[in-house]
């Protein structure tokens, strides 16, 4: 199915209770719900425009099923639930745009943010404020996410080239440090098979895949892209599957240890 829109998406996340529902983040500051089960003319089923600039990110609660996040260049989180027509919350702290916002796989009530004020943030829904505040980065940090099976270890990436890992638990200091991009790092991901395996994008668009816990950390990469390479996702079905998108306008799905542009 293929849905039209007229303004530019920024980011789409999948309901994790319904299989044919999805929230899409757009350029205007809306979030729109679509249901791919309803006809094409019936879409998007309600349009929440709440946030004063474009929204960069949205993820889906995969605890909490109903409830979703957005970031956005308004320096704001919103978090928002499926059934009700405003937002249930905003979390106003970072002094700068908030590039990505992450739950916590294990916890409903946690996630964490990355912000261009060069910090991470770690939250919890029933605090009134953010609960740690990572000064993660020297430049802008673009995207963050949880390790799939240690709900204490984050990764932050940045305009400095680099991701790092983290123990929230003590995050005096970095537990790894991940050098080899070239340019800014767009998207990180952790993997959902292997807990010390991390992919990334980046404008040098290259995407890279990584094991923080060997000392030859950087394990694949590929550099299928023409322009820059800005999303990039693993499968939760499939170990090693890969998926990455760019300003090349070209989606490559491919097993790691092939090559991206192979048929």
């Amino acid at each position: 199915m293929k849905l039209a829109v007229t303004l530019l998406l920024k980011d789409v996340s999948w309901s994790e209770s319904h299989d044919s529902l999805l929230i899409a983040a757009v350029a205007d500051g809306s979030i729109k719900p679509y249901d791919l089960a309803l006809p094409i003319t019936s879409n998007p089923i309600r349009s929440l425009h709440e946030h004063a600039r474009e929204i960069h990110s949205v993820d889906y609660n995969t605890v909490r099923k109903d409830s979703f996040l957005s970031s956005s260049w308004d320096d704001t989180i919103k978090l928002c639930t499926i059934d009700r027509p405003t937002s249930v919350r905003t979390f106003k702290e970072h002094a700068y745009c908030v590039y990505s916002a992450a739950w916590n796989p294990q916890h409903g009530d946690v996630f964490a943010s990355a912000s261009g004020d060069c910090t991470a943030r770690i939250w919890d829904v029933r605090e009134p404020g953010s609960t740690m505040i990572l000064p993660a980065h020297e430049f802008e940090i673009l995207s963050c996410d949880w390790n799939k099976s240690d709900d204490c270890i984050i990764a932050t990436a940045s305009v400095d080239k680099s991701i790092k890992v983290w123990d929230v638990r003590n995050f005096r200091v970095p537990i790894a440090v991940l050098n080899g991009h070239g340019y800014a790092v767009r998207k990180v991901k952790f993997s959902p098979h292997r807990g010390s395996v991390i992919a990334s994008c980046s404008y040098d668009m290259t995407v890279c895949l990584w094991d923080y816990m060997v000392e030859d950390s950087l394990i694949g990469r590929y550099d299928h892209h023409m322009e820059f390479a800005i999303g990039v996702d693993m499968s939760v079905l499939v170990e090693g599957l890969l998926a990455s998108t760019g300003w090349d306008e070209l989606v490559y799905v491919w097993q790691h240890g092939t090559d991206p542009r192979a048929p």
